[in-house]
């Protein structure tokens, strides 16, 4: 029972302290805003276009939103040396980074319904797979909050964790499918795409949304289980070899 109390008080703190922050609660909703603007303005598309752009829109959001708030917060938490108390807590390990990772899973989650909330005023949403959805938006909030985990606990300063962070982000904009196909991209750089955990969950994505996906969802569900299991496990590796002494 401690291990969960612990467990809630954690998760409760770090929402508090960073993800219900009124600026943070706006750039979840902005951000999404900004993305779909561009996008329509830059392919001159009208309302059709909506579903089209909704699977990349929500997935980048979610991949901003978790890894630029994880990335701070953790590398800034070591910095100050608040993390070192939380070793202190009655849990293991494992549960300590899991209650730290779960509030950048939930407000990743939030931010992929910010662009679902918005179309749905705009187009109809009655045809999307919805239990295919959901579990998708799930693991792609997982993934990302691992990603960014497995930055923060590689790096020692935040400037750091944010180059970082964009070493990864902006490639898989263009390398996932979020808004370009990956069979338009060139052969001898196409390989990158199924070495990206995103690949896999947007692929999921715009196959309940539009239809049109490139893997099996069976496949796709289980290589992006299997990268929340790698990441988890090799952030776990570096704190205990460069965390803690």
């Amino acid at each position: 029972m401690k291990r969960w109390i612990a467990f809630w008080n954690i998760l409760v703190k770090d929402m508090h302290a960073y993800y219900l922050k009124p600026p943070n609660i706006s750039w979840g909703i902005i951000f999404p805003l900004a993305w779909t603007g561009m996008f329509f303005i830059r392919s001159g598309s009208g309302l059709e276009s909506v579903l089209e752009l909704l699977p990349g829109v929500m997935t980048i959001s979610i991949l901003f939103g978790t890894t630029s708030m994880l990335s701070v917060t953790i590398t800034f938490e070591r910095r100050s040396r608040s993390f070192e108390r939380l070793l202190l807590a009655p849990i293991s390990l494992e549960q300590l980074m899991l209650a730290k990772t779960s509030g950048a899973i939930f407000f990743g989650i939030a931010n992929a319904f910010i662009p679902i909330i918005i179309a749905a005023f705009l187009v109809d949403l009655s045809g999307i797979a919805w239990p295919l959805v959901v579990p998708a938006i799930i693991l792609i909030g997982i993934v990302s909050t691992f990603l960014g985990l497995f930055i923060a606990v590689s790096v020692s300063e935040v400037f750091e964790a944010q180059t970082f962070s964009n070493f990864f982000r902006f490639p898989m904009i263009f390398l996932c499918g979020l808004f370009f196909p990956i069979i338009s991209l060139p052969i001898f750089i196409r390989w990158l795409s199924y070495i990206l955990p995103v690949t896999y969950g947007v692929d999921i994505l715009h196959g309940a949304i539009n239809g049109e996906h490139i893997i099996s969802f069976t496949l796709d569900f289980v290589i992006l289980a299997a990268f929340c299991i790698v990441l988890f496990l090799l952030s776990l590796r570096n704190i205990k070899r460069k965390w803690i002494v």
